[in-house]
């Protein structure tokens, strides 16, 4: 599908220039700063120097001051502290990063993860019945919680307390905990609503460091987990995200986590560096892939062992799961895009529910989003057994998955999620009826705009304004992520050098020229684009980011496509 090219031309007036000379920068660089709110010298330093004192006061948090106080009391008195979270990457560094916290200062704690297969998403009895067995006096939850209304109401019946501490959008009304940490509760007046889990799983950690009065310090001990599951949530990195991702990021390539070092060396990312990409494409999926296929309880014994021979072979298991998820994504894949086929109308089809028996509920969520890429239309895709379907969404800009779900919530036995991903179940009987119901919702409010991917061009280019200089003040931009992605830049008029080859399984590789300066361009995914590239032809339309590629200790400027024309 073509993308709609979208160049930005914000009209900043003269704060354009005004920003240049303040920064000594040039006037695109200026540009885009003032496109990500940086609009003075102030910001600026903020922006490129983030430090993690520029983080909020937890206590501006709704509750806090009650979760801190409860939690406190339990270490303090030995109680049996269960943390309960959720099998994807952001529950399992949250439930990581506040067990080695709570460890470290001499807590009794154990976690808890719910399997996939069996329990599905959020609290379920199974994990309070454990929660009693370990006669435990506190559950945290982290990552979930804010729907679980009857497994809460269940555990303090035992005579439990809970501390909710979710980023969830909350139902009508909050559970009945001693404690529900949320940014998105209406009557939260946290400055930053956008935190992961495990963001709101730090400012709980933070909080309860500060009133105890231990250094903060031992919040830096383990940043880098916290950059691993803010980073694959896809979660805005901006504001405490960005900081929390940027200085996680500084030291998960020095990391002294043993889970984490085997990871990477099994992913053959040792000695090289780890940024946003590396840790979405390459490590969160083998994270994520033991909940998906399995116990993710081997997810958090990685990141929480002290011992060298353990964390190597569960990271030797997390290479074979992954392998076998990729596996059964791409069957799953095949499958829906079989029905997908079938049911497609461009002029008509606004919404796609696609639904199997047997499909695997580890991978629908992942499937979901590669159909939206293909067909660009919000898509659910349900698996069913016995009698009761796992559905996962994915949405397209502009349409609200939860707040559509939210409409067919008498059709729906649970559901929850954000604006763009979500998770339902379902009575199989139930499914014609909101597929119906669901695809009108989609008539209604997605207008044919919303059914063309767009490419958000920050500005044109010319090959000669590229140099070491200027590539160096772009990589300052990062980390990048949603609300903060990597500038990309258009260039016309561009000549093709010599033939282009195909790479790898379906990339391009070639080479541009415009008025006597030359590139390498990487076009992932694009060999079907190849027709496009006429050696010697100089009519080109290039968009494009802007890298640094090493090879053979040799570094160089390269450029990525994003499209071409």
């Amino acid at each position: 599908m073509d993308l709609k090219w979208v160049l930005l031309d914000d009209d900043f007036g003269t704060d354009v220039d005004s920003l240049s000379e303040v920064l000594n920068v040039p006037p695109i660089i200026s540009r885009i700063l003032l496109r990500r709110g940086v609009n003075s010298l102030e910001k600026a330093k903020m922006f490129f120097r983030s430090s993690l004192d520029q983080l909020y006061d937890p206590f501006l948090m709704k509750d806090m001051d009650k979760a801190v106080e409860r939690l406190r009391r339990a270490v303090l008195s030995d109680e049996h502290i269960l943390i309960y979270g959720d099998y994807d990457v952001d529950g399992i560094t949250s439930i990581s990063f506040l067990y080695l916290i709570l460890r470290d200062i001499g807590a009794k704690v154990h976690y808890y993860i719910p399997d996939r297969q069996l329990e599905g998403y959020g609290l379920s009895l199974k994990g309070i019945d454990y929660a009693r067995e370990l006669c435990t006096g506190l559950i945290v939850t982290v990552d979930c919680g804010i729907t679980g209304h009857k497994e809460i109401n269940y555990a303090r019946s035992l005579g439990m307390d809970l501390i909710v501490s979710d980023h969830h959008e909350p139902s009508r009304e909050l559970p009945d905990a001693a404690a529900v940490l949320d940014p998105k509760r209406p009557d939260c007046d946290y400055p930053f609503k956008q935190l992961a889990g495990v963001g709101v799983t730090y400012k709980l950690a933070q909080g309860l460091l500060q009133r105890m009065n231990i250094d903060l310090s031992i919040l830096e001990k383990y940043i880098e987990l916290v950059a691993i599951g803010t980073s694959a949530d896809i979660v805005p990195l901006v504001d405490e995200n960005r900081i929390f991702v940027k200085h996680g990021l500084a030291r998960l390539n020095e990391t002294e986590n043993i889970g984490l070092a085997a990871l990477i060396n099994a992913a053959n990312l040792r000695n090289r560096e780890i940024g946003t990409g590396q840790i979405v494409f390459i490590l969160a999926p083998r994270i994520n892939a033991v909940g998906r296929m399995g116990d993710a309880e081997r997810a958090v014994r990685l990141l929480t062992t002290s011992d060298e021979n353990e964390a190597r072979e569960i990271a030797g298991v997390l290479e074979q799961e992954n392998r076998y998820r990729k596996s059964v994504d791409e069957e799953t894949f095949r499958e829906a895009l079989e029905q997908a086929r079938r049911e497609f109308q461009p002029e008509q089809t606004r919404a796609l529910i696609l639904h199997k028996q047997g499909w695997h509920s580890g991978v629908i969520g992942i499937v979901a989003s590669r159909v939206v890429e293909k067909y660009f239309r919000p898509t659910i895709l349900i698996t069913v057994e016995d009698g009761i379907g796992k559905g996962s969404a994915r949405s397209v800009e502009g349409f609200d998955l939860y707040g559509a779900l939210k409409e067919c919530e008498d059709l729906l036995l649970a559901f929850g999620g954000h604006k763009y991903a979500a998770g339902l179940s379902i009575a199989s009987d139930k499914i014609p009826e909101f597929k119906k119901r669901f695809e009108q919702i989609a008539r209604e409010r997605i207008q044919d705009e919303h059914l063309i991917p767009k490419l958000a061009i920050d500005s044109e280019l010319r090959l000669s304004d590229i140099n070491p200089k200027f590539t160096k003040l772009l990589q300052l931009f990062a980390p990048f992520g949603p609300h903060n992605m990597r500038p990309v830049f258009v260039s016309h008029n561009l000549e093709v050098i010599g033939n282009p080859t195909v790479v790898g399984s379906n990339h391009l590789r070639f080479k541009i020229r415009q008025n006597g300066q030359a590139f390498d361009v990487i076009a992932f995914g694009m060999a079907d684009l190849s027709y496009r590239l006429v050696p010697g032809d100089r009519d080109l339309k290039l968009a494009y980011v802007i890298e640094e590629n090493e090879y053979m200790g040799k570094t160089t400027i390269q450029l990525r496509a994003k499209d071409l024309r």
